[in-house]
């Protein structure tokens, strides 16, 4: 008789979000109005994503936006209010909190909510890599962070300047070539870069008029 499979294991992607009006500061050159529509249209690719990716079970939204809100609802991702303005890490505590409390046998995922190039076959790669141990996945410069993942009893992210670092003395380093996945943008040349990879359709509606 063979043996069945086991079940793979399932995430729930934690996506902080600042209200669009205040992120993407470093768009520097662009008018205000579509720095704010940029900013919402990655995050909202980078939703997207995860949820046609196999091996995430649900996601969740940590904003302050209630408009923004209302866009991820239409995209059928709940959100929840972002009580720990100003500390991101706070933030996705509190979000796994909330997450464990809805999923509790998923396994929490922090992700950078400003990946519009990202492709759900590049994250679910990066997933299905995921053991016991707490884990990340580089961004593109080599210095920051995307994703982090860890069991929830042991989910410590780390978000912040330097935080490769600061992951890579609790976790370990997700070796894969997904350049959609740690394709962040902060700023213009980033911005091409995950345009010349391929962008989500929000985001490419938009960088199709600058």
């Amino acid at each position: 008789m063979s043996v069945p499979s086991p079940e793979p294991r399932r995430f729930a992607l934690l996506v902080p979000v600042k209200p669009p009006a205040l992120g993407k500061s470093r768009l520097v050159g662009l008018p205000d109005d579509v720095r704010r529509e940029l900013a919402a249209a990655f995050a909202l690719d980078t939703v997207a994503a995860c949820l046609a990716a196999d091996l995430v079970g649900a996601v969740l939204v940590a904003t302050d936006d209630a408009s923004f809100s209302a866009r991820l609802s239409d995209l059928g991702c709940p959100s929840i209010p972002d009580g720990v303005t100003g500390d991101l890490n706070g933030s996705l505590r509190q979000a796994a909190a909330e997450a464990r409390r809805r999923w509790p046998a998923l396994q929490p995922v922090a992700l950078c909510a400003d990946l519009p190039a990202l492709l759900p076959a590049d994250l679910d790669a990066a997933l299905a890599q995921v053991g016991d141990e707490p884990a990340y996945v580089p961004d593109a410069a080599g210095l920051g962070t995307t994703l982090y993942t860890a069991s929830w009893d042991r989910f410590d992210p780390r978000f912040g300047e330097g935080s490769r670092d600061a992951h890579d003395l609790q976790a370990f380093a997700i070796a894969l070539d997904a350049a959609t996945l740690r394709r962040d943008v902060d700023d213009l040349d980033d911005l091409r870069d995950a345009v010349a990879l391929g962008v989500g359709p929000r985001t490419d509606m938009l960088t199709r008029e600058l």
